[in-house]
């Protein structure tokens, strides 16, 4: 049992809100709590968001303490209130779909066996069934309408054009029912969340001691930006997915390895298991030799192999090299080459396409003139092998797995074609 877990959470930068710290602390030292984080369905996959809360409950559960993810069946039908506009409710049969993905994804980041092993919920099971009658007899007599319209993003909607419905506004009454089931059903006593969800987290902690007479506790995570203070985490593809078939291990790698020297120590204590001395030794090494990026690398191998497995970050670390003909093409396979191609926009062309054509298809140069000037000044590779004939085909060389070919000009300038 790990006591000080609380000072490691801390260091990492994954707190930014508790009810009663010194409470808490104790709680968690004294021994093995039942703690839940909730991940609603409203996509067909999670996020880097989401991300931060696995983390969170890994670490928890690793300190000896029992953690139930839940994966929202019902409050996935209504949606968390946004700061705007009404979400589109999904159908009964896509949010079914998109629980079962989640549950999914979020076997990968927990142990589910042994004395502390962690158990999935799913809140469908004690909300299906519950009336409107015993919804409003049981738990909303314990709701004040004043604290419910003072929630900040709830005051945000009343205050815009569009207005809020009931039905999300009521969002946090079911929010609160979840952890009074949990308390209930598990003795859970601590909830976690991102901290924008700091005030459906109390609606629970409330709803406890009023139904119950029972002290629990609610724990909030920091929203991530970068130290330029802009948004963390949106791409030219939308959020930071992770599902590989939403982005490519290759495209999500990609990500955590462009990370600003600002951000890479910082980062890498939320989303790595990485030890102090470890990360003290990186950020000594982003400040001695920066050039090296080794931070950026340790960061994207380690995030990419907890979402995506160690087999997929070690593909995408040899497809990231072999692109730029420090490693061998030949052994990616077709999964990872489509990844890359995703990435880098590839297209298809047939294979009598001469290497000129291919070099202004891939988008790697920009004329005609310029991709034979490549090729007659020794610049241009078919799969890392330099081409000095300007009339050679695609087909002239043996394609990737899926019929991929890597062109390249000089060390920089690398774009693919599928062979067709």
């Amino acid at each position: 049992m790990t006591t000080d877990i609380l000072d490691e959470l801390a260091w990492r930068g994954l707190i930014a809100q508790t009810t009663g710290q010194d409470e808490l602390g104790e709680s968690l030292a004294s021994g093995p709590i039942t703690v839940y984080c909730g991940f609603d369905p409203t996509a067909p996959s999670l996020h880097h968001g989401h991300l931060v809360q696995l983390v969170l409950l890994r670490h928890l559960q690793q300190a000896g303490h029992r953690v139930l993810p839940l994966v929202g069946g019902a409050t996935g039908m209504i949606g968390d209130p946004r700061m705007s506009g009404e979400r589109v409710m999904n159908t009964k049969d896509t949010v079914a779909e998109w629980v079962e993905r989640l549950r999914s994804q979020i076997s990968r980041f927990l142990d589910f066996d042994g004395d502390n092993a962690a158990q999935m919920v799913n809140n469908l099971d004690w909300t299906g069934d519950l009336t409107a009658i015993d919804m409003l007899r049981e738990v909303g007599k314990h709701f004040r309408l004043g604290t419910m319209i003072a929630k900040d993003t709830v005051a945000r909607r009343l205050a815009s054009d569009e207005g809020i419905s009931f039905t999300e506004f009521s969002y946090q009454v079911l929010q609160g029912n979840d952890f009074l089931e949990l308390y209930r059903r598990h003795g859970c006593t601590l909830q976690t969340g991102g901290n924008d969800q700091w005030g459906n987290l109390l609606s629970g902690v409330e709803l406890i001691r009023k139904a119950e007479g029972e002290a629990v506790h609610a724990m909030t995570t920091p929203l991530i930006t970068k130290a330029d203070g802009t948004k963390f985490g949106k791409t030219e593809g939308g959020a930071v997915w992770l599902a590989p078939d939403m982005m490519s291990p290759y495209a999500f790698y990609q990500f955590w390895i462009n990370t600003d020297d600002a951000d890479v120590i910082r980062f890498a204590k939320i989303f790595t298991f990485r030890t102090r001395e470890e990360i003290e030794e990186l950020e000594r090494k982003v400040e001695t030799e920066p050039f090296k990026r080794e931070a950026q690398r340790t960061l994207a191998w380690d995030v990419t192999a907890l979402v995506h497995g160690a087999a997929a970050a070690d593909a995408v670390v040899q497809a990231s090299q072999a692109l730029f003909g420090r490693a061998e093409l030949e052994g990616l396979d077709e999964r990872t080459l489509a990844g890359c191609a995703q990435e880098l926009g590839g297209v298809e062309a047939p294979s009598d396409t001469t290497v000129v054509d291919a070099l202004v298809l891939a988008g790697i140069v920009k004329s005609k003139s310029d991709a034979r000037r490549a090729v007659q000044d020794g610049g241009a590779y078919l799969n890392n092998a330099k081409v000095d004939q300007l009339e050679t085909t695609l087909g002239d060389v043996a394609s990737l797995a899926g019929g991929w070919t890597v062109l390249r000009r000089g060390k920089k300038s690398v774009g693919m074609l599928r062979v067709v």
